[in-house]
């Protein structure tokens, strides 16, 4: 069965810093990321890794938030840094396995705000 396990969400004033995790098992992913919803919009990819490493982030992250993985362990971390206001959302980890299945995790909230 597979399970993933996000952490690390939170309230944090602007230009402060966060770091998701998401522990993944359960199968052989080939690409992990992140995601994330805001209230009345759509969700929207942040960034993410294949297992080879090629990362991708969307424009409005880069330079700010930095994607990690360790393919030993299935994890995959979103160090976010120089929050503002706008990153404020659900996040979700999501995983693709080497058939092609998509999993989700449960999401976890940022809320950046003073």
């Amino acid at each position: 069965q597979v399970q993933l396990v996000e952490s690390g969400g939170g309230l944090v004033q602007p230009g402060g810093s966060l770091r998701l995790s998401c522990a993944a098992s359960g199968s052989i992913f080939i690409a992990m990321g992140w995601y994330r919803q805001a209230p009345g919009k759509e969700r929207e990819l942040v960034a993410s890794i294949r297992a080879g490493g090629t990362t991708l982030y969307a424009n409005s992250v880069k330079g700010r938030f930095t994607i990690s993985r360790d393919n030993a362990k299935n994890t995959v971390a979103l160090q976010m840094n120089s929050l503002k206001p706008e990153d404020t959302a659900v996040y979700y980890c999501r995983a693709v396995s080497d058939t092609a299945n998509l999993y989700w995790g449960q999401g976890t909230q940022v809320t950046v705000s003073s």
